[in-house]
């Protein structure tokens, strides 16, 4: 069964930049598409950005487009997220996913279990 780790989350004053790595284990997600999700204290998940197998093609969420970069290396099987220029409202659990379809077709097949963002003024 493969597995996903987030990594980089952490306490960040707002402004700054910040890279979180999702590491994929036991199987290889190069053949899914991969998406980086985040979900707020008392709010739904939402999905930020999503990336097709190849990384060729991108999608971002109103809220974070210019802001924040997906992005994949499938030969160390690693998915990335650039953050820049963060907000109080960026503060967040962000999960990463890999999955099958496009756009709002996209179904996650796989999760990893989280980390946190915190941005402070």
């Amino acid at each position: 069964q493969g597995q996903l780790a987030e990594s980089g989350g952490g306490l960040v004053q707002a402004g700054e930049s910040r890279q979180l790595t999702c590491a994929g284990s036991g199987h290889s997600f190069s053949v899914y598409a991969m998406a980086w999700f985040r979900q707020a204290p008392g709010k739904e998940r939402e999905r930020v950005a999503l990336i097709n197998w190849a990384g060729g093609s991108t999608t971002y969420s109103d809220d974070v487009k210019g802001r924040f970069t997906i992005s994949r290396d499938n030969a160390k099987n690693e998915l990335y997220l650039q953050m820049n220029n963060l907000r109080i409202e960026d503060t967040a659990i962000y999960f990463c996913s890999a999955g099958t379809g496009w756009g709002p077709t996209y179904k996650s097949a796989f999760w990893g279990p989280g980390t946190q963002v915190t941005v402070s003024s």
